[in-house]
């Protein structure tokens, strides 16, 4: 059984490796950053109002909601200047509240590491690490933060468009390789979440508010993160809570899976009441057989051209692997036409028949889907 096990994560690997999930060398394994956000000790023990402030690791969103209502404008300010990161992250608290506090944080986090960036006791490569971080973090000012957790690799969401005035919410995950600093970048931007955020907001014509979600622990590289399913564990336990705040104030918002981001939203346990559907595309799997085991819709985009995520393995022994093709006809998923898509990292790009399908989705206008070939299950739905 061992020697089975060892010669199966050996052939995953090899897969991994041949197919370019990742970087260029194997990576060491993630630690997931899990739990409340820095500065909880301090929140918790914080008596100015005269009352116990919701936990942030336990009170629920719609509690934190109904707290913070019922504080003054000045008190809810004062709270995000004493407590930014704590604020910035508090699912459940008001939109422009949380964009306000991530400022402070961002502005509190570049100024630590500009100054580390010159501090010439540190070697020249922690000094360059520093620099990096300080203009990734001017690089994130005046936008709308709406999470912010400077710790490991760093994690951020960013919203595109207005959530309190938009009348339908689509949230992006995205998979591998993707942390604060590779959040939002020129080269390959559709393989972004930032990218995809922009470019579903333009498809919709503006219509719908997107949030690019980068929330938890990715895996890096390659090894056996990106062939299990750990980091998604903690990965759907965050992106469920977070849903759960969102939806408090937009309602269930259609949910953008993209690679081992569709593992997280699996293992997020997602109901309607947080998501409206689950679009995934570049999937190596969902941690399960069919997609009626879910509780939510599922739309698959059909595999693209060249897009190697085809060539992994689609099994789920001893741990390793994440189970059936989502596009394979015994899944029963949705499955859309992603004609004119190339690669891994193309879904989102102009002119491709998956991304007018997720911009139908998005604004729910299932009229204008365009299901691939023979698909009961998207006939059937549309």
């Amino acid at each position: 059984m061992l020697r089975f096990r060892r010669t199966l994560a050996a052939a995953v690997l090899a897969a991994t490796a041949v197919l370019g999930m990742g970087a260029s060398a194997a990576a060491a394994g993630q630690r997931a950053v899990t739990g409340p956000p820095p500065g909880t000790a301090a929140w918790r023990a914080d008596t100015v109002l005269g009352v116990r402030l919701p936990d942030p690791a336990s009170a629920a969103p719609a509690e934190v909601a109904a707290f913070l209502a019922a504080l003054t404008p000045a008190q809810r300010e004062a709270l995000a200047v004493r407590h930014p990161l704590v604020v910035g992250n508090l699912d459940g608290a008001p939109f422009e509240l949380r964009y306000r506090a991530n400022a402070l944080a961002l502005a509190q986090e570049h100024r630590a590491a500009a100054a580390a960036a010159a501090d010439q006791r540190l070697s020249s490569s922690a000094r360059a690490a520093a620099r990096a971080r300080a203009e990734r973090y001017a690089s994130l000012a005046g936008r709308q933060i709406l999470a912010f957790d400077p710790r490991g690799r760093g994690q951020v969401a960013e919203v595109f468009g207005d959530l309190a005035q938009g009348r339908r919410t689509a949230v992006v995950v995205p998979g591998s390789d993707i942390d604060l600093m590779t959040f939002d970048r020129a080269r390959d931007a559709g393989g972004t979440p930032a990218g995809m955020a922009r470019a579903l907001r333009a498809a919709t014509g503006d219509q719908v508010a997107v949030v690019a979600w980068a929330g938890y622990t990715t895996p890096v590289g390659l090894g056996l993160d990106a062939a299990t399913a750990d980091l998604a564990v903690a990965g759907g336990e965050r992106l469920a809570r977070f849903l759960t705040g969102l939806a408090e104030r937009t309602g269930p918002a259609t949910v953008f899976c993209h690679s081992y981001g569709s593992v997280v939203c699996a293992r997020a346990g997602l109901g309607p009441e947080q998501a409206a559907g689950l679009v995934v595309l570049g999937s190596p799997g969902m941690e399960t057989d069919r997609a009626t085991e879910l509780r939510v819709p599922v739309w698959a985009a059909e595999r693209g051209e060249a897009d190697w995520i085809g060539e992994v393995p689609h099994l789920s022994v001893l741990g390793l692997g994440h189970g059936a093709d989502p596009t394979g006809p015994g899944f029963g998923a949705r499955l859309l036409s992603s004609a004119g898509s190339h690669g891994h990292t193309g879904y989102f790009a102009a002119g491709t028949a998956s991304l007018a399908n997720f911009a139908a989705l998005a604004t729910g206008d299932l009229t204008a889907v365009r299901c691939a070939t023979a698909n009961r299950e998207c006939q059937d739905a549309i």
